[in-house]
C-alpha cells in the first residue's frame, strides 16, 4: 500500500536526493509546508515571512519499508536539537519537521520521537503536525541533485553510502540502551572508570555491540590509566576503519567498526612499545564481551585457538623477543 509522510529537514536539495535513495520508497517531490499563504514562490520562502519549511513529499510502500524505519533513516541527517538551522542554512524555512496527512501515523511518530529523545540530552525540537498545506516546487528545484551532480548538499556523503547498511541494522540498533546508541551512533564518549569492561582481564573476547562481529582478544588488552578499556591492536585489521577526527578542537584518529560503521573509540600511539605502540582506546559501551568459556556456545568457537596454550606460549616468546 502507498503512503505518504512529509519530511522537513533543511535544504531539500539533499534531503530529496536522500530519501530518493531508501529502498521501498516510491517517489520524491520538493515543496513547502505548513505556511500562511498561497502558493509561495522560492523567494518569498527564503525571505522567512511565509511561515512555510522547505519539505520533501515522500510516498513509500509500506509493505516494504515501515514509517517507523524511515523515520529512523531520516534522523541520520538532521540536528533534532537546533532550532531553525541544519548545517550552515539558517531560518525558519530550515527548520526541522515531520507533517502527516494519516491520523493513523500520529502514534508511529511520537512513538519515534520519544525514542529519539532518549537518546539526547537537548531537547528534541522537530515539529510535529498534520499537513496544513504542501506546494510544489518550482521544476528547477525537483531532483536537483540528479541534474546538478556535485551541487550544494548539507548532508554528509557517508550518509548516501550507508543506507543500506542503516536499514540492515535498523532492528539491532532497537535493542540499543541510550548509551550503546549515544557512543556508537553519535560518536559520544561514556564516562571513564565507571564503564563496563575497563578493568575486566577475564578471557574472552570482545565484539561489535551491534553486530556481534569480534573485534578486539582479551589478550591483547593491558591496563592502561586512561579509563576505558586498551587494547594493543583489534583482532584483524580488517575488522575496523580510522579516520581522521577534528572533534573537540583536539586532531584524533577515530575508530569505526568496518561492518557495524559505529563508533567504537580512538587509537593513541601511547601503547606499550613491545606491543607495537598502539593504545585502541574503546568505549565499554561499544562492545560485548563473550567469556572464553561461551564462546563456543555463541557461535565464536572458530576463535578459541587464540587462547590455545601452544599459542598463548607463542605469544609470549614473541613478545619477549620483540622486548630484548
Amino acid at each position: 500500500m502507498a503512503k505518504t509522510i512529509y519530511l522537513a529537514g533543511g535544504c531539500f536539495w539533499g534531503v530529496e536526493k536522500y530519501l530518493s535513495l531508501v529502498p521501498g520508497v516510491i517517489k520524491t517531490q520538493t515543496g513547502y509546508a505548513n505556511g500562511h499563504r498561497a502558493n509561495p514562490s522560492y523567494e518569498v520562502v527564503c525571505s522567512g515571512t511565509s511561515g512555510f519549511a522547505e519539505t520533501v513529499e515522500v510516498t513509500y510502500d509500506e509493505s516494504l519499508i515501515s514509517l517507523d524505519a524511515l523515520l529512523f533513516l531520516f534522523y541520520d541527517i538532521i540536528d533534532p536539537t537546533s532550532v531553525n538551522r541544519q548545517g550552515n542554512d539558517v531560518g525558519i524555512q530550515y527548520r526541522t519537521g515531520i507533517y502527516y496527512s494519516d491520523e493513523d501515523d500520529a502514534p508511529v511518530i511520537s512513538s519515534s520521537l520519544q525514542e529519539l529523545q532518549s537518546h539526547h540530552d537537548k531537547e528534541v525540537v522537530i515539529e510535529i503536525e498534520p499537513l496544513a498545506c504542501f506546494y510544489p516546487a518550482e521544476d528547477y528545484h525537483q531532483a536537483y541533485l540528479d541534474k546538478h551532480p556535485g551541487g550544494y548538499c548539507h548532508i554528509n556523503p557517508r550518509n548516501f553510502e550507508n543506507i543500506g547498511r542503516r536499514l540492515a541494522k535498523y532492528e539491532q540498533l532497537r535493542k540499543l540502551s541510550p548509551l550503546q546508541y549515544a557512543v556508537t551512533q553519535q560518536s559520544a564518549t561514556e564516562p571513564a572508570f565507571s564503564n563496563e569492561y575497563f578493568d575486566n582481564f577475564e578471557s574472552g573476547i570482545y565484539v561489535d555491540v551491534v553486530t556481534g562481529e569480534a573485534l578486539f582478544s582479551s589478550k591483547d588488552k593491558f591496563e592502561s590509566d586512561c579509563g576505558w578499556p586498551a587494547f594493543s591492536r583489534p583482532l584483524q585489521a580488517s575488522a575496523i576503519q580510522e579516520h581522521v577526527d577534528y572533534s573537540h578542537r583536539m586532531i584524533r584518529t577515530e575508530v569505526r567498526g568496518t561492518n557495524s560503521d559505529s563508533h567504537l573509540g580512538h587509537v593513541f600511539t601511547d601503547g606499550p612499545r613491545e606491543s607495537g605502540g598502539l593504545r585502541y582506546c574503546i568505549n565499554s559501551a561499544a562492545l560485548r564481551f563473550v567469556p572464553k568459556d561461551q564462546m563456543a556456545e555463541q557461535g565464536y568457537g572458530h576463535l578459541l585457538g587464540l587462547f590455545d596454550s601452544s599459542t598463548e606460549s607463542s605469544s609470549d616468546e614473541e613478545t619477549n623477543h620483540n622486548s630484548d
